[in-house]
């Protein structure tokens, strides 16, 4: 295993810079934590979404105040309609009424975060914390479903079809976030490593028009894919757990 002090080729891997800083000591109830290049991306990541929206907010309606429609509004209505199908397709009209808010809000925060790179940020979903907490806050929202509209059915699935299956059914509801998370996490720093040993360790006449493709891979292509896949299991297991209620 390399070290972080360790070289190919003369280049240690401290010139391939892909770890997560420590930026700023701050004292918490005592304890001492850091604010870290994963905090300072995630800010960025939000605000980025946040003027998008308001950008897009204000076009829209601007653009229905004057019955005409522009490129900003088809973005809007376009980008509606498919959510609005994607959720809808899984879980049925009646129900995504309740979820096509946190799916879509799910979708930009991962895309953005995931694509980030391009803009040499270190994505946020490169760090487990992030991805671990977007995989625990769709996991509590799969039980509360299947709480809800299972009940007792769902206490007497941990004991089918054999009760001796009940420590592995409890296994497999408990490795939901995990699975999830680790996904998540791995393709997208997997993604985030090999962009920073390109840069890192290869002479600069070997970087002219290369990172491009590489980006347009590990970053747009592979981060689009990880953010629907991601949503596309959420969905599914709400709809699993929802059932015949549609």
């Amino acid at each position: 295993m390399l070290n972080v002090g360790s070289s190919i080729g003369g280049t240690t891997l401290r010139e391939a810079d892909f770890y997560i800083h420590h930026l700023l000591p701050v004292d918490f109830f005592g304890e001492e934590v850091y604010i870290t290049t994963t905090h300072v991306c995630t800010v960025i990541v939000i605000l980025a979404l946040m003027i998008l929206t308001l950008f897009l907010r204000h076009a829209f309606l601007k653009a229905e105040r004057e019955g005409r429609m522009t490129t900003a509004s088809t973005i809007v209505e376009l980008g509606v309609d498919t959510l609005t199908h994607f959720v809808e397709d899984t879980i049925g009209k009646k129900g995504a009424v309740h979820y096509i808010n946190y799916i879509g809000v799910l979708f930009l925060f991962i895309f953005f975060s995931n694509t980030s790179g391009i803009l040499g940020l270190r994505p946020p979903t490169a760090d487990y914390g992030t991805t671990l907490c977007l995989a625990l806050v769709t996991f509590v929202m799969i039980e509360y479903a299947d709480i809800r509209y299972n009940k007792w059915k769902m206490v007497k699935g941990l004991f089918e079809p054999f009760p001796l299956f009940f420590p592995m059914n409890v296994i497999s509801i408990f490795s939901t976030p995990l699975s999830m998370s680790l996904r998540l996490f791995g393709n997208i720093l997997g993604g985030t490593v090999l962009m920073s040993l390109y840069y890192g360790m290869l002479p600069w006449f070997a970087k002219i028009g290369v990172p491009a493709a590489l980006h347009v891979y590990f970053d747009i292509f592979s981060g689009a894919i990880q953010t629907y896949v991601f949503c596309m299991l959420t969905v599914t297991f709400i709809g699993e757990k929802r059932g015949e209620v549609v």
